[in-house]
């Protein structure tokens, strides 16, 4: 294997996690000067997810990322960093569950969100938003129905940890409340309960039980 291959996972997981973290900004807060920011959250968070399971596959070995490999060099070199940047074709969106559970045997959840979610995605990129779709909730959603659960599984981590706001954890857990959103809870989300000011949804009772035990869990 190529040296420049080596660790390639590593810059991919921490490249898919400063996408989270942008996903997280603009799927929760809103700014005056960008309309955009909800649709923007769709685009961030399909890419972040995408990257990072690539990142896992590629953990396994990098080339099982790629679905169309660089032919032979007539003169035997081995296969270069830069011949397979110019020569090889990754897998796309759409076969990355299927590539995962066949490299990996981890199965993504939430598959039928993922699929769904890169149609609204596809549709945002290349036409517009669908005029009954909430893009920053289905952003939402997806982060913390699908990303979040495979991170966690994966490596250890928390979709909660990545925002890109100066107090990362207050509102963002405000807002996730409020819509109900079930989330993994991190340590680090944990020690500022206190300093939140919770409103919880009327609507679902089983939801405050089961996130005052995450809380407490972690």
């Amino acid at each position: 294997m190529s040296s420049g291959l080596k660790g390639v996972h590593e810059h991919m997981i921490g490249l898919g996690l400063g996408a989270l973290a942008h996903a997280n900004w603009h799927a929760n807060y809103h700014s005056p000067d960008n309309v955009y920011w909800s649709e923007l959250s769709v685009l961030q968070a399909a890419h972040a997810c995408e990257i990072l399971i690539k990142a896992r596959i590629a953990q396994e070995h990098p080339l099982l990322i790629f679905e169309q490999l660089p032919k032979a060099a007539a003169n035997g070199e081995p296969l270069s960093l830069h011949r397979l940047i110019e020569g090889g074709r990754t897998y796309q969106f759409a076969d990355l569950p299927d590539r995962l559970w066949a490299t990996t045997g981890l199965a993504l959840p939430a598959v039928d969100r993922y699929r769904a979610f890169g149609r609204l995605r596809n549709s945002i990129q290349h036409f517009s938003v669908p005029p009954e779709i909430d893009t920053s909730t289905e952003a939402v959603r997806f982060i913390y129905e699908v990303i979040d659960p495979f991170i966690h599984q994966c490596w250890g981590f928390y979709a909660i940890d990545y925002n890109e706001d100066t107090e990362p954890y207050v509102y963002l857990i405000e807002g996730l409340i409020r819509r109900g959103i079930r989330f993994l809870v991190s340590f680090g989300a944990a020690e500022i309960l206190d300093e939140i000011d919770i409103e919880w949804p009327d609507k679902d009772s089983s939801y405050r039980s089961d996130m005052e035990a995450r809380f407490a869990l972690a």
